[in-house]
Parts: C-alpha cells; sequence; structure tokens
C-alpha cells in the first residue's frame, strides 16, 4: 500500500504499513472521511511527520487525539491555527511558557516548534468532528507507538514530554538509558493546578539539549 507520508518516516514505518490492521484503519478513515465531517482536514492528517522528518526529532510532545472542534485540528497535538481562539490546554502551556522561560506567546500554530525538531504527535490522528475519541482503538494507536518506539530504538537523546496519565503510560516505550523524559500532569484545567503549572518543562528540554551538544528550542 502507497502511505503518503514523509520519506524518512515511511523507511522507519514501512513494516507498520503491510499490517493487516493497517488496512483496516485505512478503510475505517476513509469511510468516516467520506460520510463524516472528521478532522483534521485530511491533507493535514501526517502533517506532524511531514514537518519533522525522522531524523530532525529533538523533542517530542505527545497529545491524545486531535480536537474535534471544526478549524482547530491541524494536524499537530495542541496546536491551533493563528486567528483561533486557543484551546484551554494550549492557554495553560502558554502561561507556564511565560513563568518558565519569560516567553510570551501569542502565535496559536506551533508550526515553527515542529519546523526545529518538536514532534507534535496524538496518539490518534484523527477524529469525527463533535465526537471525542471516535477514532480511538481503531488501530492509529499501534502505528503511533511505533513512531515512538522507533525513535526511542534508532534515536539517542531525546527528550518526551509526557502529560497526564495516558501520555505517561508511553514511558514503557522509551529506553530511558538514551533518552530524557520529562512527565507532568496534563495542562488540562481540570489537572493544570495539580502539578503542571512549575513544572518547567520547557526549560528542562532545553537544558538537557544544550547538555547533549544539541541547538535548543526557540520556544517564541
Amino acid at each position: 500500500m502507497n502511505v503518503r507520508i514523509e520519506d524518512s518516516w515511511k523507511t522507519h514505518l514501512q513494516d507498520q504499513f503491510e499490517q493487516p490492521y493497517w488496512t483496516a484503519l485505512t478503510e475505517f478513515v476513509r469511510a468516516e472521511y467520506a460520510s463524516e465531517h472528521c478532522c483534521p482536514p485530511g491533507k493535514d492528517i501526517f502533517r506532524a511527520f511531514d514537518l519533522t522528518p525522522f531524523d530532525e526529532v529533538k523533542v517530542v510532545i505527545l497529545g491524545q487525539d486531535p480536537y474535534h472542534t471544526p478549524g482547530a485540528a491541524m494536524g499537530f497535538c495542541f496546536s491551533v491555527p493563528d486567528g483561533n481562539q486557543p484551546q484551554p490546554s494550549l492557554r495553560n502551556m502558554f502561561k507556564e511558557l511565560e513563568s518558565d522561560v519569560g516567553v510570551r506567546r501569542t502565535r496559536t500554530d506551533l508550526s515553527d516548534w515542529a519546523e526545529q525538531g518538536v514532534f507534535l504527535l496524538n496518539s490518534v490522528l484523527t477524529v469525527r468532528a463533535g465526537a471525542a475519541g471516535s477514532h480511538g482503538r481503531k488501530g492509529w494507536e499501534q502505528f503511533t507507538d511505533s513512531a515512538i518506539s522507533a525513535l526511542s530504538r534508532d534515536r539517542e537523546h531525546l527528550v518526551f514530554i509526557l502529560w497526564g496519565s495516558y501520555a505517561i503510560a508511553k514511558k514503557a516505550l522509551i529506553d530511558t538509558a538514551k533518552h530524557h523524559v520529562i512527565t507532568s500532569p496534563h495542562p488540562s484545567p481540570l489537572s493544570a493546578h495539580r502539578g503542571f503549572f512549575g513544572s518547567r518543562p520547557f526549560s528542562q528540554a532545553n537544558a538537557y539539549l544544550e547538555k547533549t551538544g544539541q541547538a535548543p528550542i526557540v520556544w517564541a
């Protein structure tokens, strides 16, 4: 099956495209997009992969599934197109960013992070509009777990930022002897005050990158 995904990722994930679950997943997603309003737009499903090639990843931020509000999802976890209101979790991320490194960010589109090597990965890459979690347990999790595993196996000195219990469970896929893992409660308003605020993930990530001879992320 020919999958339209950035070449370096395609090389590392080729075995996934030959699995029975992938055939079932693609049939499901095509049917959903043909009959329902789904997010993100079809051209943006693999945008996180397209903008952050495998060998350029430095930081991984893991989300769960795309925003299910039409116009909000854009193929990156947490990111919202400029001109749209930031979702509550993103607002809290920006509050922590300002507290942590003194950066007051106004752009809600995080493409500039992705272009610097921040892999903004949702565990599930699609969703039906207005129905959070509607494309979960269809195969996306197996695919994105394989992406995390490939990064852990074939790269060194990456930073994995895992917010909330769902993302923290993915730590089992990561070789912590080779990589740095940062965990905290989720930036959602339901949990941000339980330890997300004050966790300083952005300065922690840059400190590790600099310690391992890599350029820090410009979060502004």
